[in-house]
């Protein structure tokens, strides 16, 4: 059963026999349905799920997102850009996902953080179901979620583009999750990663 991260909750990325050496990092979003007087037109929805890669110090390594879709370490591969959401309705599965191969994450590489955008600036608020997930291995269905982020029920998100989801870090040799959850008023990509790094780290 997954957990329901709540901000601040940290997150060991262990099972009880053995350390993960992969997850995946889902998120996942409707399309907008807007209602007139001729009937209804769907909006389609543009987020975009990153990972910025940093070191002890803070300092911006590499990062994955729609448009650099592996990193120069080929241990993070981004699936593809989806810029329509779930048309039809929430499917339950993930519209973009993020692998991370923990055990090839070069050992210069601290923290990773997780963040999304609102490509096309439409406010968290007004998106349905937008939620991302962390899978143990592959982001199959709802089967192999042991955590996930609910975005779309947080009024603390109106107003906002741009979000930092959590910190994927090292801690005495193995991997944890750091839920952080916080909307901000960043605009773009590197804005939003500028900010995690100044307020975060």
């Amino acid at each position: 059963m997954a957990i329901n991260l709540s901000k601040g909750q940290r997150l060991s990325l262990e099972k009880e026999d053995s350390p993960l050496t992969r997850i995946e990092l889902g998120a996942n979003w409707g399309a907008i349905t807007k209602k007139g007087l001729f009937g209804s037109r769907t909006q389609a929805v543009d987020l975009d799920a990153s990972v910025g890669l940093f070191d002890e110090a803070g300092k911006l390594l590499d990062k994955v997102y729609f448009g650099k879709q592996k990193s120069k370490c080929r241990s993070i591969l981004h699936s593809g850009d989806d810029r329509v959401g779930d048309t039809g309705g929430d499917d339950g599965e993930d519209n973009e996902v993020i692998t991370v191969e923990l055990g090839q994450v070069p050992d210069n590489v601290h923290h990773m953080a997780l963040v999304l955008n609102s490509f096309n600036h439409i406010d968290f608020e007004k998106i349905p179901h937008a939620s991302v997930r962390i899978h143990d291995g592959k982001a199959t269905g709802n089967a192999s979620v042991f955590a996930q982020f609910d975005v779309s029920n947080d009024a603390s998100f109106s107003g906002k583009v741009s979000m930092i989801l959590g910190d994927v870090y090292r801690h005495n040799g193995s991997w944890k999750f750091r839920s952080i959850g916080e909307a901000i008023g960043a605009r773009d990509l590197n804005a939003t990663l500028s900010a995690f790094a100044e307020q975060y780290l």
